[in-house]
């Protein structure tokens, strides 16, 4: 009762604020309020059978991916853009693991915790990560594995080269940019695995296809990605 009311002075005096609008959290919410959760522009492709998903078809004739899930539609200017740029630069992990475990408890309800024997996020390059001090796809990743139940690495796949920003990029440019420059660290941690490779933006889907691409020829089984959000182009 005391740490309670404590807790609620605290919270008068210092409140905590809604990673995606700004605005106070109430009690019991987790870095990002119930309005902002009401109002996210959720994709639902998990509900849709691969021929209806708009997200599979950045992939089709390129490379077989199995599932193409994304929690989130990328619009700018609003609220996902802001929850990214807070989870990419200004330090807050912590939403990668939320949004991970929100998106985690969805696919589990819809069948997909069988579906999967590993996750793994796509990697930063070691001065990159250096430089940042943490993986946003490492924490959305952490937070699926811990709804879906299914172990996630991030050591088994690994970036070669530090590459330019994909962010000014056309679809080419972007391929062009990371068509080589992911390898798998150890063959035998995804030998015959169903891989879900995550990562926090799906835009012309390029370096999600540079990942799979280096699995599938180490000799994973099958790929699906799955991102925080997407952007429609």
């Amino acid at each position: 009762m005391i740490r309670t009311a404590l807790a609620d002075f605290v919270s008068l005096i210092f409140p905590q604020v809604c990673l995606a609008c700004d605005e106070p959290l109430a009690r019991g919410e987790d870095h990002i309020c119930t309005g902002c959760r009401v109002q996210f522009p959720y994709t639902d492709y998990h509900k849709l059978p691969p021929n209806e998903n708009p997200l599979a078809r950045k992939f089709w004739g390129k490379l077989p991916v199995r599932y193409s899930l994304s929690y989130l539609r990328f619009l700018r200017r609003g609220r996902v853009q802001h929850l990214l740029h807070q989870l990419k630069y200004q330090g807050q992990r912590d939403i990668g693991r939320v949004l991970g475990r929100w998106y985690g408890t969805e696919l589990a309800d819809q069948g997909f915790a069988t579906e999967f024997d590993l996750i793994v996020p796509v990697p930063l390059h070691p001065r990159k990560l250096a430089k940042r001090g943490y993986n946003q796809s490492d924490t959305f990743a952490e937070g699926l594995s811990m709804s879906l139940q299914v172990p996630w690495s991030a050591t088994a796949l690994r970036r070669t080269e530090h590459t330019s920003s994909q962010t000014q990029k056309n679809r080419a440019e972007r391929w062009q940019n990371v068509a080589e420059v992911f390898e798998v660290s150890q063959q035998a941690d995804i030998l015959n695995k169903r891989i879900l490779i995550v990562d926090d933006v799906l835009t012309t889907g390029a370096t999600l296809e540079a990942c799979a691409a280096a699995l599938l020829a180490a000799g994973c089984s099958e790929v699906s990605i799955a991102t925080i959000a997407c952007a429609e182009n």
